[in-house]
């Protein structure tokens, strides 16, 4: 599958991170990308979506990007999420990963650290 056609979903409640998010995303082809603001209204979005990739944020009220992450991978064991925090500690970045997020990108962004992530979900880098 091609990058660009792949399902994303951005979570952050922070509008200008999820511009950020997006700007850099559509920069690589992506047109596909649904946003929302907080950590249940992604779990909603991933249960009716089921979008390829999520990008979370960590803290955001409702509920945290640990929280929803637990819950979507409750849902769907191979959902790919990409935690994206300018909180980057050791411990904030285990807690993801138990959480079952399979990446951890510091804030702010790359479009090669994007680039990476969508490449790995669309089997771009085998």
């Amino acid at each position: 599958m091609d990058i660009t056609d792949l399902k994303i979903l951005i979570c952050d409640d922070s509008l200008l991170a999820r511009k950020n998010l997006r700007d850099g995303l559509k920069g690589l082809g992506c047109k596909n990308i649904t946003e929302v603001f907080d950590g249940q209204a992604a779990i909603d979005s991933y249960k009716s979506d089921r979008p390829d990739i999520v990008f979370l944020d960590i803290v955001m009220p409702v509920k945290d990007g640990i929280t929803a992450a637990k819950e979507i991978c409750a849902i769907d064991s191979r959902a790919y999420i990409v935690m994206v925090s300018s909180v980057g500690t050791q411990v904030h970045l285990r807690e993801a990963i138990k959480a079952g997020a399979k990446d951890f990108l510091q804030k702010p962004t790359t479009p090669e650290q994007l680039k990476n992530a969508l490449e790995h979900v669309s089997g771009g880098d085998d």
